[in-house]
């Protein structure tokens, strides 16, 4: 870096840490030759140039605040020289963030000679809001980087700095005033930072985007001549690289997502009370962090939780939404929950990305690891390292919705208490809106909270009057369309009909929505079906749900002429498509229920078309289909009903069915195979196979099978013996199912499916329970390359798995012929039930859990770690010591962890 010497106006080089305090000038170029160069200077002119009034403008300013240099970019960078003009203009952001001092030059403000003079004042202000200098390019680093920017006229005098002219600067460029004060530059989003420069100009039009490099903390090369588009489309590339983190996160949770797009948001003057008690909760920062929304099924949590998402993300303090849904893969689980959460923050605060950078660089396991880890690592650490002004405090909202639809019991209260653990993450302040029926494990874990940490509301004993009235409005607002859509006349539905409806309806929203639903049809007369609905009194039915569902269904078989036996038919139908429908893990398309089930796409239409008031049914036939509301799945699987009702799913029997479906499937001609997406090369990585060839070969009925077979076969209570389909099947297509789930990313889940099949088998010493007991020796020994490279299952992990063993032994006939075995490997499996790597230095001490669960290591590189005996996974990384760890225990019930250090604590 040149700096000009006050005085004798010497250039000096300095480097490195040697640079001393200096001014710098900010000001807008005349046209080349006013400008004093850098040539000018060694030569010693330049002198006669208009330009130089601008340096002795600096020199005079920055002696007066007791400088000795100062820099101005005509004439300290030599831009004869390419690469020092390529290195300048990557440095340029940090010389301005660096100098002590930054003088704005406006050279088109004059305050003339009137100094005091009202008049004046009204002048310069006047001009300087038409300044030049607030359209050009290269002033906006210019104004943002340096800590203190004063800005002067022509004559040199003093006009204000960034802080006293802040409110003006802030609506002349639009930077947030958080920015003007220093804030880091990563707090504001990409969209942001380009609005900041979107009407300012350059010189040369490839500057456009190499003014911005600064301000996105970007280097890259310089290409004059590439053209605007080319250099904003490089800079653009450049920004998305570097601030490219992508957790795996649960498609379709967020309250945005193309799943969530067409469901229902409360409608103007419905809800207003309750929507007005969530917003002020949400602006006060002194309130309770959790808000608990609770209500019995179908009181309208959901919609609700969308509203209020959708006008806060209006509003810019939406940070993150998960909307769990039963039935709906990892939206139903809390697997990708966290990391679905982080990614949403990140794109909501950019300033969360170095820190959970950071933490991924440090551990990129951090995804599969156990709740605790997860949000410590990716949400309160790095909300706690922000750093900002408490006048710059963020309040950010995030909303959760179902959470009594995450499926583990053990998981919905590791969330609550880790929620709990944000009420002191300052400045940055999160308001956490959680929705759900108020069962048993979430109503304890909320009990378990300290005081202070939550506030609810409970949504059915809202004032009958209050519902009423917003369930009155939901059905006008629906009926007026349909009657509009249908043509029907101006005075359909009657006063009276609405009442009925709404006497039906209440306190369930719904039943409202549903009834519309099924009134809408557009396969039916309007007005006969809302009779239809009206036939059915309060009082013939003891459950609401039946009050919702069975006017519906019940339209289904009320054929009086058809005779018995087509009416068991089509009942059986329905349980077996329906009642399947609802008992999936994750919704599947007509397309492949019809590849699944073996019946065809029609049959599948004929059965649901009649039931789009109760299921979401796509016009494409490879779209999911998908329950409109859970409650649909809880009148069918109600134990209750069983015998009573024609519609009642027998939920053990089903999920038998799918089970056997499932195996049937994998075990056709179009199920598993070896090398199923037909790879070139053994040791072709799972990450450089494109996605669409595994979607191909792998249809979503096919991946569906490879992922729940299990899952089913262990829900309908069945059980594994010795030469039954599933011992079967394991002993024809284990290796090709390793293989299929590695292809689909899932391979790690493989471990814990063993197991659980292991419980299923009849006695430990039948011929299964061993090959189940090989099989998980087998797939924990060779876990990284089966999550690695799908088929080295059969040319690695295959060729070196013991001779003797159950797994090579029955699948000898897989090993490639190409390999040739030089030395023998070991005739069975050794000691070693797992290797535990993860520790950077020595291990000092293991302990195992009074239950044999987890082993705890205390290692010289200051951290404790939990593994898990079954897996050697790694559950937890324990850190906060200083210096090594040299002893580690459990305590009596295995809930603690006490460790010792060399740092004596």
């Amino acid at each position: 870096m040149r700096l000009l010497h006050i005085g004798d106006l010497g250039l000096a080089e300095f480097v490195g840490n040697d640079i001393p305090r200096y001014a710098i000038l900010s000001h807008t170029w005349g046209a080349d030759h006013e400008e004093v160069t850098f040539k000018d200077m060694i030569d010693g002119t330049g002198n006669a140039k208009a330009g130089y009034r601008k340096i002795q403008f600096c020199e005079k300013q920055a002696a007066k605040d007791g400088l000795q240099f100062f820099w101005v970019d005509t004439c300290c960078i030599d831009k004869s020289n390419n690469t020092e003009l390529a290195e300048a203009i990557n440095s340029m952001f940090r010389w301005y963030q660096d100098a002590a001092r930054c003088y704005v030059y406006l050279s088109d403000v004059s305050t003339g000679s009137s100094i005091g003079d009202d008049e004046f004042v009204r002048r310069w202000k006047t001009a300087f809001k038409k300044s030049r200098w607030f359209t050009r390019g290269w002033t906006l680093q210019e104004l943002i980087a340096p800590v203190s920017v004063e800005f002067f006229s022509v004559e040199g005098e003093r006009l204000g700095d960034k802080k006293s002219l802040e409110q003006t600067l802030h609506e002349l460029t639009g930077v947030a005033t958080q920015a003007l004060r220093g804030s880091p530059l990563s707090y504001f989003s990409t969209d942001e930072r380009m609005s900041w420069a979107a009407k300012r100009r350059t010189k040369r039009e490839e500057d456009v985007a190499y003014s911005l490099l600064g301000i996105f903390n970007i280097h890259m090369p310089l290409i004059y001549g590439e053209g605007r588009q080319k250099a904003l489309s490089r800079l653009l590339k450049e920004i998305k690289d570097d601030n490219s983190i992508n957790l795996p996160i649960a498609k379709g949770a967020s309250f945005n997502s193309h799943a969530e797009e067409h469901n229902a948001r409360c409608l103007r003057n419905t809800r207003v009370g309750l929507l007005g008690q969530i917003t002020e909760w949400a602006k006060d920062r002194n309130d309770k962090p959790i808000f608990w929304l609770k209500g019995m099924a179908g009181t309208g949590k959901s919609t609700i939780a969308r509203s209020v998402a959708q006008s806060f993300a209006d509003q810019h303090q939406l940070a993150a939404s998960f909307f769990f849904r039963k039935g709906e893969g990892e939206r139903s689980n809390a697997t990708r929950f966290f990391t679905t959460i982080a990614t949403d923050l990140m794109a909501r605060v950019p300033g969360l990305i170095p820190g959970i950078r950071r933490a991924l660089n440090a551990d990129p396991g951090i995804p599969e690891r156990v709740l605790k880890d997860q949000f410590e690592m990716l949400i309160l650490h790095p909300l706690s390292e922000m750093q900002l002004a408490p006048s710059q405090a963020l309040t950010c909202i995030v909303v959760i919705d179902a959470l009594d639809e995450c499926e583990r019991e053990e998981d919905i209260r590791v969330i609550l208490q880790l929620l709990a653990r944000t009420k002191d993450i300052k400045p940055m302040s999160l308001r956490i809106l959680v929705t759900s029926r108020p069962e048993l494990p979430i109503r304890l874990s909320f009990k378990q909270m300290s005081d202070g940490t939550y506030q609810d509301l409970v949504l059915h004993e809202v004032p009958k009057r209050t519902i009423e009235h917003d369930i009155r409005l939901f059905l006008e607002h629906e009926l007026r369309e349909i009657q509009e859509q249908r043509s029907l006349s101006r005075n359909w539905p009657k006063r009276d009909q609405i009442q009925a409806l709404v006497e039906l309806a209440v306190p369930l929203f719904i039943f409202a929505a549903t009834a519309c639903r099924y009134i809408a049809d557009r396969r039916d007369n309007p007005t006969k079906r809302l009779e239809v609905l009206l036939q059915y009194q309060p009082a013939t039915y003891v459950s609401q749900l039946d009050r919702t569902y069975l006017p519906i269904l019940s339209q289904l078989f009320d054929d009086e002429d058809e005779d018995e036996a087509n009416k068991q038919r089509r009942t059986s139908e329905f349980r077996d498509i329906v009642g399947s429908i609802v008992a999936l893990e994750s919704p599947l398309s007509i397309s492949s229920l019809a590849h699944l089930f073996q019946i065809s796409k029609e049959d599948i239409g004929c059965r649901l078309d009649s039931l789009h008031s109760v299921l979401s049914i796509p016009n494409s036939e490879d779209l999911p289909v998908r329950l409109l509301h859970l409650s649909f799945r809880d009148f069918l699987v109600d134990p209750q009903k069983e015998g009573k009702s024609p519609f009642w799913v027998d939920e053990r029997e089903t999920h038998k069915r799918l089970a056997s479906k499932c195996l049937e499937l994998l075990s056709s001609p179009e199920g598993l195979r070896q090398n199923k997406c037909e790879l070139l090369n053994p040791g072709t990585l799972r990450t450089e196979i494109d996605e669409r060839t595994i979607a191909i070969c792998l249809p979503p009925e096919l991946q569906y099978a490879c992922r729940y077979w299990a899952h089913h076969l262990e829900q309908s209570k069945g059980r594994i013996y010795d030469g039954n389909s599933v011992h079967l099947f394991l002993q024809k297509y284990l290796l090709h199912w390793l293989e299929a789930m590695s292809l689909i990313g899932e391979a790690y889940k493989c471990i814990y499916i063993i197991k659980r099949l292991q419980a299923l088998t009849e006695s430990d010493m039948s011929t299964v329970s061993s090959f189940l007991h090989d099989a998980e020796r087998f797939t924990l020994r060779f876990r990284s390359i089966l999550e690695d490279a799908p088929l080295q299952v059969y040319s690695s992990a295959l060729i070196f798995a013991p001779e003797t063993t159950i797994i090579r032994k029955t699948f000898a006939d897989h090993i490639p012929g190409w390999v040739n075995m030089i030395s023998k490997v070991r005739d069975n499996w050794d000691a070693c039930h797992s290797t535990l790597e993860g520790h950077s230095q020595r291990v000092n001490a293991v302990a195992f859990s009074p239950d044999g669960q987890l082993v705890a290591s205390a290692s010289h590189d200051r951290t404790v770690r939990l593994w898990e005996t079954a897996t050697g996974s790694c559950r937890s990384t324990l850190e906060g010591h200083s210096q090594g760890v040299s002893a580690v225990a459990f305590s009596p019930d295995g809930q603690l962890v006490a460790s010792a250090s060399e740092d004596n604590t």
